[in-house]
């Protein structure tokens, strides 16, 4: 059973002229990857400050459950412009929690520090100072101080904003790893609804009534919670799909399986074309393995491509 860390009871948070959420009831355990989320200006931002104790809450209450020098560490997307600050000297900032009167670094602080820096991939640019840093590496420079920071909680808000895909897929994992391997809870805010999907141990939604549902991402899907709360429109999230419009005067019959099915039809659907199991429509047959493939119409025609198929039927 996983360690409860942090609890609030009946907490309300906004603004003192604003409510933005309230009455919540909320946990965060050891071993959890959680990804808060919700529609803009709903308060994902506003909670994880007050979490972290930076803002103070309308009222109810926040239980930090360890007793740590440093119980709660967090990454905001506020950029901070210091012109004579290195990476390596913004990563050893999460270390001053620990130090001693003269703020001296021992050999181990230095090892923390180098290590944070490699699990985020920016060792190498360690010296570099933070205004050379574009926003992506800024984000990740921010993750290796909160990772150097050592804490049982870790909070992040949009942790992979202006991250590309691939470093946005690593961080994701990385803090489910970092989760699972080192006990901690870690809250990240995010819009990244795929990933979040595919990475959360428990996901928080906040909704239009000022309140938090939370649970695990599949049954959230399943029960339409997702769909209530973003209002999708054109995708559908219990495939994982796009919904296309059909366009053009003919259906086509689709043979296949594996990748080769899933990506063809994607491009029938989205050319225009329904995709039906009706035995006079013309037929497409998609066939091979291992990134070679051979499309063939009605065992006929054949195409190396889906582009090349795409424009025999559009003639």
């Amino acid at each position: 059973m996983n360690t409860t860390l942090l609890t609030t009871r009946d907490l309300s948070i906004g603004y003192h002229h604003k409510v933005l959420l309230t009455g919540l009831n909320l946990s965060l355990s050891a071993g959890k990857l959680v990804c808060f989320m919700g529609p803009n200006g709903v308060g994902k931002s506003t909670l994880i400050r007050t979490l972290a104790g930076l803002q103070k809450p309308l009222s109810g209450s926040i239980k930090i459950e360890v007793n740590f020098k440093s119980p709660v560490s967090v990454v905001l997307t506020d950029r901070v412009h210091l012109f004579h600050m290195t990476v390596a000297d913004l990563v050893t900032l999460g270390r001053y929690p620990y130090l001693n009167w003269n703020a001296r670094l021992t050999s181990a602080d230095e090892n923390v520090i180098k290590q944070s820096l490699d699990q985020v991939n920016m060792l190498s640019m360690a010296n570099n100072f933070l205004h050379e840093l574009s926003d992506g590496q800024y984000q990740l420079a921010m993750i290796a101080r909160a990772l150097a920071q050592d804490t049982p909680i870790i909070l992040l808000d949009e942790p992979t904003a202006h991250l590309d895909l691939n470093n946005r897929l690593e961080i994701m994992n990385f803090l489910r790893q970092l989760a699972r391997t080192m006990d901690r809870a870690i809250l990240v805010a995010t819009h990244e609804l795929d990933l979040a999907l595919q990475t959360a141990d428990e996901v928080w939604l906040a909704g239009n009534n000022k309140k938090i549902l939370s649970g695990i991402a599949e049954d959230l899907v399943l029960n339409g919670t997702f769909d209530e709360i973003f209002g999708l429109k054109g995708f559908d999230l219990k495939t994982g799909r796009v919904m296309h419009h059909s366009f053009r005067s003919r259906a086509v019959r689709l043979l296949g399986e594996g990748y080769a099915y899933r990506w063809t039809r994607n491009a029938l659907e989205r050319d225009g074309y329904e995709v039906n199991d009706a035995m006079g429509s013309p037929t497409v047959s998609v066939k091979g393995s291992v990134n070679t493939y051979e499309w063939s119409l009605d065992d006929q025609e054949k195409f190396t491509s889906i582009h090349e198929l795409l424009h025999h039927l559009s003639r």
